[in-house]
C-alpha cells in the first residue's frame, strides 16, 4: 500500500508533538515546586508536585507526556495526511 507521505507527516507530527510536549514538561517543573527554577531544589520540588509527592512519581509523568503527546500528535498528522490524499478516491 503507498502510503503518498504519509509516513513522512506522522513522522514530523510526532517530532513536533514530541518537542513540544518536553518544553511543557521542563516549564511544569520548574514552575510546580515549592522552589521554582532549575536548581536542584526546584527540580526536586517541582517533580514532588507533580508526580504526587514523590520523585519517582513526578519523573514518570514527566516521561510520559512527550510519548503520549508524540503518539497522539503523530497518529493524528498521519491520519489527516492520508485522508487528505486518500479521501477523494475512498
Amino acid at each position: 500500500m503507498e502510503d503518498n507521505g504519509a509516513a513522512g507527516a506522522g513522522a514530523v507530527g510526532a517530532t513536533a508533538g514530541a518537542v513540544g510536549a518536553t518544553a511543557g514538561t521542563i516549564g511544569l517543573v520548574s514552575a510546580s515546586g515549592s522552589v521554582a527554577g532549575l536548581s536542584a531544589a526546584g527540580i526536586t520540588s517541582g517533580l514532588a508536585a507533580i508526580g504526587g509527592g514523590t520523585m519517582v512519581g513526578g519523573i514518570v509523568v514527566a516521561a510520559a507526556a512527550p510519548v503520549a503527546a508524540a503518539a497522539v500528535v503523530g497518529g493524528l498528522a498521519y491520519w489527516a495526511w492520508a485522508h487528505a490524499v486518500n479521501g477523494s478516491r475512498r
